[in-house]
C-alpha cells in the first residue's frame, strides 16, 4: 500500500503545470484584414521558439517590450511593458497546439501576456485579437450618445464577438508561418471575453476545450456590466474549466454558479478566495487601484468602485497568476494533448496542491 501511495505521489510530482515550461517562447505581430467587414485586426502570436532563444524570454535586456495605448480615465497615459517572450524570435519546429485569447471589454490583445506566455513555454500556440469594438469606430464611444445609442452599440459588440474568433481561427489555420495543428484547438478568455469563450463552442466546431475566466453571460447582470445571453447549444462535449474570484464585484459568484450549472459538458470550478475581477490581469495591483478610482468617478458606475476592497485586503498578482496559469495549463494538457498525468491531477486535491504554493482556493462541489 506504501508503494502505491508513494508511487502516485511521484507521479503528481513529475507533472507540474505551476512552473514554466521547457521552451523558450516567441511573440510576432500581425495585421490581418478582414474584408468581408472592412476590419484591420491587429493580432499578437506566441508560440514555442527555438533552442537558441534559451533564456533570452526571461531576461529583461532581451524580453519583448510593449506599449498599452492611454484609455483615459483608467489608464491616464500610454505604459511600456514587458513580456517573457522574444520579439519575432526563430519558431520551433513543428506544429503546436492553438489556444485562442478573447480578452475583456475595453481590454487589448496583450491583457494577460503572463498567461499567454506559460502556455507557449509548454509547447501551445496562442493568438489573440483586439477584438472588433477595439478597432472599428463605429462601434466606438460617442461624447453625449442617448441610452438608446449606447444599447445599440453594446449589442454591436456582443454579436461581433464570436465573428472576431472565427476570423482569427479561419487566418491561422491557413497561415503556413503559424506552426498550429489543425485539430485540438482551445479558446480561453476573461470577463466579456469568458462569455466569448462559451458562446463560440455553440457555432465553431473545431473549439474542444474552454477556460472560462470569471466571464460575464449570467441571466441577471449587475447595471452597467454588458447583458450578453448565452444559449449552450453545444451539441457535444467541450470540457470546460471555470476560473473564478470570491469578491468579483462586477460579475459575482451567483453568476458564476448560474453559468456553471448551465454549461452542458464535462466542467470544473475553481474559486479564488480573496480575489476581485482584475485579478486575471498582467500588472494585477496597478489594474486594480486603477480601475477602483476610475469607477468612482463615474456616478453610473461608482456603486461598484465602492464595493471593491483596497488591493492590500486581496490576494496578490503573483498569486493569483499562479492560480490562472498553473490550472488553465493543466486543463488544455488534459483536454487537448490528452495527458493522462493532467486528467490526474485535475482529480487530486486541487485546494492542497494550491495551499502548498501559498494560493487559497476553494473547489466549487
Amino acid at each position: 500500500m506504501l508503494s502505491t501511495v508513494s508511487s502516485e505521489k511521484n507521479r503528481a510530482i513529475e507533472y507540474d503545470p505551476f512552473v514554466r515550461g521547457r521552451f523558450p517562447v516567441g511573440v510576432r505581430t500581425i495585421e490581418a484584414l478582414d474584408t468581408t467587414r472592412d476590419r484591420l485586426f491587429p493580432c499578437e502570436i506566441w508560440y514555442p521558439a527555438a533552442a537558441r532563444h534559451a533564456g533570452q524570454d526571461v531576461a529583461p535586456e532581451t524580453q519583448d517590450s510593449f506599449t498599452v495605448p492611454a484609455a483615459p480615465p483608467w489608464r491616464p497615459r500610454d505604459a511600456t511593458r514587458n513580456q517573457t517572450a522574444v520579439r519575432d524570435a526563430a519558431a520551433e519546429p513543428g506544429a503546436f497546439p492553438l489556444i485562442i485569447f478573447s480578452h475583456h471589454s475595453g481590454g487589448h490583445r496583450r491583457a494577460a501576456t503572463f498567461l499567454h506566455t506559460h502556455l507557449s513555454s509548454h509547447g501551445y500556440v496562442v493568438a489573440a485579437l483586439d477584438h472588433s469594438e477595439i478597432i472599428a469606430k463605429e462601434l466606438a464611444y460617442r461624447a453625449g450618445e442617448t441610452p438608446e445609442q449606447l444599447n445599440a452599440r453594446a449589442e454591436a459588440w456582443v454579436s461581433n464577438r464570436v465573428p472576431d474568433v472565427r476570423f482569427l481561427l479561419d487566418r491561422l489555420l491557413t497561415d503556413a508561418g503559424a506552426h498550429v495543428d489543425p485539430d485540438p484547438i482551445g479558446i480561453a478568455g476573461h470577463s466579456f471575453g469568458g462569455w466569448t469563450a462559451l458562446a463560440a463552442p455553440e457555432v465553431e466546431s473545431r473549439i474542444r476545450a474552454v477556460v472560462a475566466l470569471a466571464p460575464a453571460g449570467s441571466s441577471d447582470p449587475k447595471p452597467g456590466v454588458i447583458r450578453a445571453k448565452l444559449t449552450f447549444r453545444w451539441g457535444r462535449d467541450v470540457p470546460t474549466l471555470f476560473l473564478v474570484a470570491e469578491n468579483d464585484v462586477p460579475l459575482p459568484l451567483a453568476g458564476m454558479y448560474e453559468l456553471f450549472e448551465r454549461t452542458p459538458a464535462t466542467k470544473q470550478m475553481m474559486i479564488l478566495r480573496r480575489a476581485d475581477h482584475l485579478h486575471f490581469l498582467d500588472q494585477v495591483e496597478e489594474e486594480h487601484e486603477n480601475g477602483r478610482k476610475m469607477l468612482l468617478e463615474r456616478k453610473e458606475l461608482a456603486w461598484m468602485g465602492e464595493e471593491m476592497r483596497p488591493i492590500a485586503e486581496l490576494c496578490s498578482g503573483e498569486q493569483a497568476h499562479l492560480f490562472v496559469r498553473g490550472l488553465t495549463l493543466c486543463h488544455m494538457d488534459a483536454a487537448l494533448k490528452q495527458r493522462e498525468e493532467a486528467r490526474r491531477f485535475l482529480a487530486s486535491d486541487l485546494e492542497a496542491e494550491l495551499a502548498v504554493r501559498g494560493v487559497d482556493v476553494q473547489v466549487h462541489k
